[in-house]
């Protein structure tokens, strides 16, 4: 049981919701959730949003194809986020994030992120309840990503991403998983006109964590990663010379296909054929079915799609105001919260720090802090001659 209480943890971090009405309740569960997470204050403090923001630092998580579009050539940025602080203070998630844009070609971009989920520190006890070992489960993602310019106003990118989870507690049963997986999208950026201002039209959309299975018992059984479709689009209206406002939303919907619920009478051997039947899916197979096999019909699938709406205030490009609002289905989790977020930028660095604030039920991430810290390479090695 030991083994499995880290893994708990993770999936009530994603999956919140208020246990009297657990009957009606139908999530989808994967394997290392932690990639859903947002890592970094700025869309933090936007309802978790970034497929079509405005591009910055953080572009690998939400989209790659965003980096073309930066003007400086080089940056890099670490983000920190403390995890049910409310109830522990050592589960936290640790992210470092950065890019480069080969010499005399601004339309290519690689970039890179490295992503450290740490469950903390958690004992293990022998068979007689005697304190046994120490050990700390985390999960692990590191990945490369190239982007370019195919058009103009649009650039496409590939991601190459390599996944370890360890819960690992000394017994045979339990093994590090390790899994591959690919994120494809594009972005395009392009100015319309509004009254008698200009404001930038940004459209996105991602694939992301497409990819193999995962397996924490040595091969034995497997589990879905968070293959994720996200769709979005954001608008920036300069007030003035100096004032600048967006508003941004996203969609999102797991790739990763529903359980199908119990039968009021059925029999242990159906269950195990039911399960059975759900964990031999394949990967690729898995992706086609999420589109139509919720056991509610066309509604559930409905219920799936998970929505944000976020805005953003800046003042001569420096200092910046957020808020946002991130939506899941009640039937399908019930994370709902309101974010708030802040950030201040100098030709060198930017620091941005966004709080949660959940309208849902005892929701375990409520009043999370997140931090974030990025620098822009080619401003700071100037001002260093």
């Amino acid at each position: 049981m030991k083994r499995i209480i880290p893994l708990i943890i993770v999936i009530c971090t994603l999956f919140n919701f208020d246990r009297s009405s657990a009957q009606d309740y139908n999530p989808i569960p994967v394997a290392m959730p932690s990639l859903l997470f947002a890592p970094d204050a700025r869309a933090g403090g936007m309802g978790d949003m970034g497929g079509a923001t405005m591009p910055d630092l953080y572009a690998q998580h939400w989209n790659a194809a965003k980096y073309p579009f930066i003007s400086a050539d080089a940056g890099v940025a670490f983000s920190y986020t403390p995890w049910l602080s409310k109830l522990v203070n050592d589960i936290h998630l640790l992210y470092a994030t950065g890019y480069w844009k080969p010499s005399n070609n601004a339309e290519d971009a690689l970039s890179a992120s490295l992503r450290y989920f740490t469950l903390g520190s958690i004992e293990v006890n022998n068979l007689n309840g005697e304190f046994w070992q120490r050990v700390s489960p985390h999960e692990l993602a590191f990945d490369l990503a190239y982007s370019r310019k195919l058009t103009e106003t649009f650039a496409g990118s590939v991601t190459l991403r390599y996944l370890r989870a360890d819960y690992s507690t000394g017994d045979d049963e339990t093994t590090p998983g390790n899994a591959f997986a690919a994120d494809l999208a594009g972005y395009n950026e392009g100015y319309v006109t509004l009254g008698r201002s200009e404001a930038l039209l940004g459209l996105g959309f991602s694939l992301s964590n497409i990819g193999t299975k995962i397996s924490y018992d040595g091969g034995n059984s497997s589990m879905f990663l968070p293959a994720n479709m996200r769709v979005g689009a954001s608008l920036g209206y300069p007030l003035d010379e100096r004032h600048t406002i967006s508003m941004s939303a996203d969609l999102n919907k797991l790739l990763v296909p529903t359980p199908q619920l119990p039968g009021e009478e059925e029999t242990a051997e159906e269950s195990q054929r039911r399960i059975d039947d759900y964990n031999s899916i394949s990967s690729i197979g898995g992706l086609f079915r999420s589109f139509s096999d919720a056991p509610g019909g066309f509604r559930e699938e409905l219920q799936e799609v998970n929505w944000s709406l976020g805005a953003e205030y800046s003042y001569l490009n420096q200092f910046s105001l957020r808020t946002g609002y991130y939506h899941e289905d009640a039937y399908k989790g019930n994370r709902r919260y309101v974010t708030f977020g802040a950030g201040f930028r100098t030709e060198a660095f930017l620091i941005d720090v966004a709080y949660l604030l959940s309208t849902a039920h005892s929701n375990p991430l409520d009043q999370t802090l997140r931090i974030s810290l990025g620098f822009n390479l080619e401003r700071m090695g100037k001002i260093m001659r």
